[in-house]
């Protein structure tokens, strides 16, 4: 189930800066700007500090494909997501790609790795080619580069977060209630010590799952601090997973918890994978909880417990998302999360 709530109408986007605006600005010939960006070494040092000065100050970006958008034919979307490797995005970029399809669309998808230069590296080249749209996976809390973009004419959505600003659309889950989910089911089968394998805190949605997680102790009547142990893993992956596993397996006996709440499926997949090496059986000695439910929580030996997401729907959402009309209100749509409950953390 999802909600949308609007914002009021953004103010008209500022007109792109153009090569002619450049050159004035710097009081140089047209070619001579273009020179600066395609050959250099052509151009005077000093003149060549002057042009770059004047780009940096109108904040002009290049269009690598004016032609195309004169003609009216490119008719493209670029995306960037935190994780190629991770079901969960794939699913996603399959919903926006659907989408698209049906306006003739093409789709362009770059991984950032979590790092936010990569991310700007991405959308700047995405505008440089003269996407018409871009839906973004933030990596950070810093999105001023997106809503640059946007305020320069190109439609931006983000993917699986929420939108801080009123100008920008969003599609997202609500983690808190996902991370909520996953303890108060682990509580209910009687585990008083949960392990939380979990990201770093500078991504929202792993913040927000510890808050949910935390807050399902605290309505219980137990001290979050003593029944949820929070684990950084290295990586949200696979291995990842191994590693903070491993690092609960070591607690004392009487600090050893019971179940382990995985920021991702992935995640999961390292622990069950560790936990069948190690011969600790699954539920009985340690339950595990994923979270987005991807394809193969349910196929694997010990069908996984998850926290689904509508992937699919979440990028089919954000794609609709760019195609609204000009001039509407910008609107920020809330998916509810739901628990998959299976073998791994049920007797």
């Amino acid at each position: 189930m999802a909600t949308s709530t609007k914002a009021s109408s953004p103010p008209p986007s500022r007109r792109r800066a153009s090569i002619t605006d450049v050159a004035k600005a710097a009081g140089v010939a047209v070619g001579t700007v273009s020179n600066v960006l395609n050959k250099p070494d052509r151009v005077l040092p000093a003149t060549r500090e002057r042009v770059e000065a004047a780009i940096a100050e109108l904040n002009f970006v290049r269009n690598g494909s004016a032609r195309q958008l004169r003609a009216g034919t490119l008719t493209s979307v670029g995306v960037v997501v935190l994780d190629l490797s991770n079901p969960f995005f794939t699913d996603a970029a399959r919903g926006i790609q659907d989408r698209l399809e049906r306006d003739s669309f093409t789709l362009m998808v770059a991984g950032s790795d979590e790092d936010l230069d990569r991310e700007r590296r991405y959308l700047r080249l995405y505008e440089e080619h003269g996407v018409q749209g871009v839906i973004v996976s933030p990596a950070t809390d810093d999105i001023d580069h997106v809503l640059a973009i946007h305020e320069r004419g190109t439609s931006a959505v983000l993917l699986d977060r929420p939108s801080p600003v009123p100008e920008v659309s969003s599609v997202a889950v609500d983690d808190v209630a996902g991370g909520r989910l996953a303890v108060e089911h682990l509580l209910a089968q009687g585990h008083e010590r949960i392990a939380f394998l979990n990201g770093p805190h500078t991504i929202r949605q792993c913040r927000d799952r510890m808050a949910g997680a935390a807050m399902a102790l605290a309505d219980s009547g137990r001290d979050p601090g003593a029944a949820l142990l929070e684990i950084t893993v290295p990586a949200l992956s696979p291995d990842g997973g191994e590693a903070g596993i491993r690092e609960a397996l070591e607690l004392a006996p009487d600090r050893r918890p019971t179940a382990v709440f995985c920021v991702n499926d992935l995640v999961a997949l390292g622990v069950l994978r560790t936990l069948r090496r190690e011969g600790i059986q699954v539920p009985e000695e340690m339950a595990v909880v994923g979270y987005d439910d991807v394809t193969f929580a349910a196929e694997l030996a010990t069908p996984l417990t998850s926290v689904r997401q509508p992937t699919v729907e979440l990028g089919t959402r954000a794609a609709d998302l760019l195609f609204r009309p000009e001039g509407a209100a910008p609107e920020q749509v809330m998916f509810e999360p739901q628990l998959v409950v299976r073998e791994s953390s049920t007797r």
